[in-house]
């Protein structure tokens, strides 16, 4: 047996070196694929995607049931995934996940966003955009701040019944002076699904700050009045609101009855080159949204008469408390969303009590709390009384969305 000694190989045509041996026996690989299986410009495997329920599958507030975009909210549709409404007086918009998407690329969900009722026009203050906003320690791999920035590149799938021009936008929110970048992407055909890949250089020039707030936020511009776009970041640069929707030029999903808009297979990644979505179990992507947004009794989706949520002995006058624990640990200490329908819950001790919500936590962290149900009251000191919902409006959920 022989041994080939040499410190690197290369390409005749490559300026650097494929592999590259160590003195101490092991080695470093530039792989772009293996398998089949296509691998970022850092080598790694898994854990590429730092985008969040990309393939539109989790949807634990409406279990794919239209819900509408609302004025001046930020409202949660599917996990992780929010739509803004800013200023919009006649809009009425619903948005649902659906069991579209394109052939064959392994995706069988989107996001989709239907106008029912379109503005009349669009005036200079009115806005709708899609976003994702990520925490600030999840990006710090970036190098943001230094020669050695990296860039990233975003890759989605999306279709919509109108074509031309819509804007994408990386917004930061940092100490002292905010960043922005503006990018464009151009849907072609109507109704056809187009695959979009879009590289944002690294910012040299400011860092981003390391938090487990809503630091950077990937935003998709359905319509966006002329205070927003009268000015264009082609680079980083520090914020104003005239450069927020850059670029964005297709209104119409906003303001055409029947217009749609759909997207999927989002994927945000470090490197100039966008590789094979990483196709997370369906665990794994609700494990991951659940740091945000967990749903603990929901009576519509289990569809059984009792779905209990636990109980305590009674031990004062205002109300039955109930302990509970969050699995994963969510991002901060969470507050309670809960319904608030007529008798949507109930104690039971021999007989039955309804109440109609959740006024909150006692006490409460980031891996648990202690849950009142203070309509609850008159109960006997001592005994103990368990929770549980009523009927199919009794639904209970924590929030720490960004």
């Amino acid at each position: 047996m022989s041994t080939l000694k040499v410190d690197g190989i290369r390409s005749n045509s490559a300026s650097s070196d494929a592999i590259t041996l160590a003195s101490d026996g092991t080695c470093t690989a530039n792989i772009t694929s293996i398998n089949s299986v296509v691998m970022p410009n850092s080598g790694s495997l898994s854990n590429r995607n730092k985008i969040y329920n990309g393939k539109m599958e989790i949807d634990q507030r409406n279990h794919g049931s239209s819900t509408n975009i609302e004025v001046n909210t930020k409202k949660y549709h599917l996990d992780r995934w929010a739509i803004d409404g800013g200023s919009l007086d006649e809009l009425s918009a619903g948005v649902q996940r659906v069991d579209e998407a394109p052939e064959g690329s392994g995706f069988v969900r989107s996001l989709k966003i239907t106008t029912n009722t379109p503005e009349s026009s669009l005036t200079s203050g009115e806005v709708c955009y899609l976003s994702q906003r990520l925490e600030g320690q999840d990006l710090q791999d970036l190098l943001y701040d230094t020669s050695s920035a990296k860039a990233v590149t975003m890759s989605f799938w999306v279709r919509s019944s109108l074509t031309g021009t819509y804007g994408f936008t990386i917004y930061r929110d940092e100490p002292g002076t905010d960043r922005i970048i503006n990018k464009t992407y151009t849907i072609n055909s109507a109704n056809t699904w187009e695959k979009k890949i879009i590289t944002i250089a690294g910012d040299t020039g400011r860092g981003i700050q390391n938090t487990n707030t809503s630091v950077w936020w990937n935003v998709w511009h359905l319509a966006a009045g002329s205070d927003y776009t009268s000015s264009t970041a082609s680079s980083w640069e520090n914020y104003t609101g005239a450069k927020w929707a850059g670029g964005h030029a297709q209104n119409g999903v906003i303001t055409t009855n029947g217009a749609t808009w759909q997207i999927t297979g989002v994927q945000l990644e470090v490197g100039s080159v966008a590789t094979d979505f990483e196709h997370r179990s369906y665990g794994q992507e609700l494990e991951l949204c659940r740091r945000y947004y967990q749903l603990i009794l929901d009576r519509a989706r289990e569809g059984e008469d009792d779905s209990g949520l636990g109980g305590t002995p009674y031990s004062s006058t205002s109300g039955v408390y109930c302990p509970v624990r969050f699995h994963p640990i969510m991002r901060t200490k969470p507050t309670v969303e809960s319904s608030s329908a007529s008798d949507g819950f109930r104690t039971r001790h021999g007989d039955l009590d309804a109440f109609d919500s959740f006024s909150g936590f006692n006490t409460a962290t980031r891996g648990g709390g202690t849950l009142l149900a203070s309509a609850d009251t008159g109960k006997t000191v001592g005994h103990y009384y368990w929770i549980e919902t009523n009927n199919s409006s009794g639904k209970l959920a924590v929030s720490a969305e960004l």
